[in-house]
């Protein structure tokens, strides 16, 4: 059934966005748990709305840079951006 599915034009496509909104949302929730804030506190931080954080953190969206840069700021952290080849990836 999964190679069906992904046998389809454009379904690798998906996967791959899903895939990076899935892995943002886990690395800014773990970031915000080590922190000890609540989604309102980080959304607080960094200007958001609470609905927001819990959508990025849960994969539901992607993220702007402009967005991701100010969870990062909130955090007192840079944001960076790289770029692997495949055979690195996970």
């Amino acid at each position: 059934m999964r190679a069906e599915v992904m046998g389809r034009p454009g379904a690798a496509a998906v996967y791959e966005a899903a895939r990076i909104r899935f892995e943002l949302g886990e690395a800014v929730r773990a970031l915000r748990e080590e922190s000890g804030w609540t989604q309102s506190e980080l959304a607080d931080r960094a200007g958001l709305k609470q609905p927001a954080v819990a959508r990025l953190e849960a994969g539901g969206t992607m993220p702007t840079i402009p967005m991701l840069e100010r969870i990062a700021e909130a955090f007192q952290m840079r944001l960076t951006v790289e770029f692997q080849p495949l055979s690195k990836a996970g």
